[in-house]
């Protein structure tokens, strides 16, 4: 069954839309692949073709800083100004230390409502000392709330514990001991997965990201203030938001497949099971909450959510993406059009990742907090069980 298009009627052109299966016997299957990774050569989307994966980036790096905790270099509940090398402080609650898992969970007292994407040579310790940067009535460890500007001081920590810029040590640490020809905002990328990238449009049908017909971007970090991009003045540990960790991975629905692979297998040679505890770990959202979507985050752990729990969590939780009442876990990604997932369910020994362009803004599905376009996509799944779970 193919993607209906109807759906997004309000396109100019059709979307881009592929669907992955994978399980634990490391057997993976395309089951949807429809549309054009790149419209003015109409070159047609495949499996393999790397996009920008938005919030699913947030799961990639999780599992960096967890290669890096089983190392002994970072401690998820150390204080992380001593990565940093700078003092980080929520500014109502100066006696209380801010950890990678509060970081990591979105439960650090940050919020977006800064500009996170710094462009080259700010510095994210100055950053860091607006106010506005910070909810007030949230203390370190307290309540969740969703915020992108978490990532780029997990990045900065992470350069710090390193001594490398930190789209390098994520391709030393994750990308490359997995297999996957992926990279945050493409230098690590090979010059054949930089040749097959998706070009993400707008609802408006004009393209908005990774338009850059086989040539890496001149500057893959947002200038500096005077338009000039001279990455040797990038200093580590003193911004991490230049290459976009919270959302700037490039990477192809079989290579997330892939990562769902280690997942259900249980880290294989990659992770220890006491890391994986530590990702898996969820904690309720009260009350369900989202990106504009109320019910669309139920339950959150390190870098990680679930869905399928609605009757489990109480009112409010809108998060049966696939319909069935089964609990998987994983990340969602939006962000320039593009709604993304990876999703696995550990009980069954099975999961799913998938990407999908040009969604409207507030594109709302019938059953979920998730947009129509991933509920239909998700529909075709093999895999999704009953609603009884048998």
């Amino acid at each position: 069954m193919l993607l209906a298009f109807a759906l997004l009627a309000s396109a100019p052109s059709a979307p881009a839309a592929v669907a992955v299966d994978f399980d634990r016997d490391g057997r993976i299957a395309t089951r949807v692949v429809v549309g054009q990774a790149d419209r003015a050569s109409q070159r047609p989307l495949t499996a393999d073709d790397p996009v920008r994966i938005a919030s699913v980036s947030k799961l990639v790096v999780a599992l960096g800083v967890l290669r890096l905790v089983e190392q002994g270099r970072l401690d998820l509940d150390r204080d992380v100004s001593d990565y940093l090398g700078w003092r980080l402080r929520h500014p109502a609650y100066p006696g209380q230390p801010i950890t990678l898992i509060h970081l990591l969970g979105h439960r650090a007292g940050l919020a977006d409502n800064v500009d996170y994407a710094l462009p080259l040579g700010a510095d994210l310790e100055k950053a860091l000392q607006d106010p506005a940067a910070w909810d007030a009535p949230r203390p370190p460890g307290g309540d969740f709330v969703y915020a992108n500007l978490n990532y780029p001081v997990v990045a900065a920590a992470i350069e710090g514990a390193t001594g490398e810029r930190f789209d390098r040590a994520m391709a030393r640490l994750v990308l490359r001991p997995l297999g996957i020809d992926a990279c945050f905002n493409w230098p690590t990328c090979s010059d054949a997965a930089v040749a097959r990238a998706v070009v993400l449009y707008g609802p408006d049908g004009s393209a908005v990201r990774d338009d850059m017909k086989g040539i890496r971007p001149a500057c893959p970090v947002v200038p500096a203030s005077d338009g000039s991009c001279d990455l040797e003045t990038y200093r580590l540990a003193r911004h991490g938001a230049g290459f976009s960790p919270q959302g700037g991975l490039r990477i192809s629905a079989n290579g997330l497949a892939r990562i769902g692979v280690m997942l259900l297998r249980r880290g294989e040679d990659f992770l220890t099971p006491a890391s994986l505890a530590r990702l898996e770990a969820m904690a309720p959202v009260r009350p369900a909450t989202g990106e504009g979507t109320g019910g669309f985050f139920c339950e959150y752990g390190a870098a990680m959510h679930s869905n399928g729990t609605d009757a489990a969590t109480g009112p409010g939780c809108r998060d049966n993406l696939f319909g069935d009442g089964r609990r998987r876990l994983g990340h969602s990604g939006d962000a320039y059009g593009l709604r993304s997932g990876l999703w696995y369910d550990l009980e069954a020994g099975n999961g799913t990742a998938y990407f999908v362009t040009q969604v409207p803004n507030g594109q709302k599905g019938r059953r979920s907090a998730y947009s129509a376009a991933e509920e239909e996509l998700v529909a075709t799944s093999p895999l999704a069980s009953p609603a009884d779970g048998h």
